[in-house]
């Protein structure tokens, strides 16, 4: 049927499985909000509702973007650029993630489900600012890095401020390796007028740029072991995450960008999962 090709190719577009990115940092959240684990019911909300924004955020991000990557060389391949999806069932496809969205916020709690909007406002939002502002590889940061904060609300109904301190971390986590991949469309953004890191410090500041954000990050990832009186499980997740990003930064060079591909991705999965593996034994084994 041409509607499940249509969605087939749209969960490709989208590389739906990269929501191991931000899952495991917004379980993190779950668990350190509930002491340790959190409830079937809000654990399989939480996921549906983690799982429905990012898909709702990467598909609007590419049809938002569809004409500017159907001029660059990188992406005119994708799915829209390339005529395999209309934009008008790609736009139907984003409604369809937003309401699967606030669902499963209301289903959450009350909180959960006014904040929605907000959280909706910033996911999608972002798609437009690299059009205005460099930095926008921070504000794509903020809009994973939301996740765990908002895991708490959904265990809590409430904000602790302790958790902003792995909101922040996600963050700059995330906006390390998007100025990373930015390196890649440096000559293109520069024809094009698009903002970036890497258009306005070049490639090899850019580099040094993405190694401040993530050495921050593992800064704030510190922060977090005494805000939650964690243990040393967690210190020697933060140690794993540390030589993962020391090899992720190996594999980029100012004159050779080839290896910012799948691997590179796949990459930043294993630290978000590695670093939840650990809080989550800290949280169950270390106390």
């Amino acid at each position: 049927m041409a509607v499940l090709h249509n969605l087939r190719v749209t969960l490709e577009m989208i590389k739906w499985e990269h929501s191991i990115f931000a899952l495991p940092f917004a379980l993190c959240g779950a668990m350190l909000a509930a002491g340790g684990l959190p409830t079937a019911y809000q654990l399989f909300w939480i996921i549906i509702a983690m799982v429905a924004a990012r898909s709702a955020a990467m598909a609007f991000n590419r049809l938002a973007d569809a004409a500017i990557d159907a001029a660059n060389p990188r992406t005119r391949t994708r799915a829209l650029p390339a005529g395999h999806l209309s934009p008008a069932f790609v736009a139907t496809f984003v409604i369809v993630a937003c309401a699967i969205f606030v669902l499963a916020a209301a289903e959450l709690n009350r909180l959960t489900l006014l904040l929605s909007p907000a959280a909706l406002a910033v996911l999608l939002l972002y798609s437009y600012t690299k059009r205005f502002t460099r930095w926008s590889h921070v504000v794509l940061g903020f809009a994973l890095g939301i996740a765990p904060a908002a895991a708490w609300i959904a265990v809590r109904g409430s904000l602790d401020p302790r958790i902003l301190i792995l909101t922040a971390a996600v963050t700059f986590w995330v906006a390390g390796f998007d100025v990373l991949y930015a390196c890649q469309d440096f000559e293109f953004d520069s024809a094009a007028g698009l903002h970036s890191i890497p258009r306005y410090a070049g490639i090899p500041r850019a580099l040094w740029i993405a190694r401040l954000f993530h050495a921050i990050m593992l800064l704030l990832l510190i922060a977090l072991v005494p805000a939650f009186g964690l243990g040393k499980l967690a210190i020697a997740g933060i140690a794993a995450v540390t030589l993962l990003l020391l090899y992720e930064h190996s594999l980029v060079r100012a004159h050779d960008l080839s290896r910012l591909n799948a691997a590179f991705f796949t990459m930043n999965g294993v630290i978000s999962v590695v670093f939840a593996v650990f809080i989550a034994a800290d949280i169950f084994l270390g106390k």
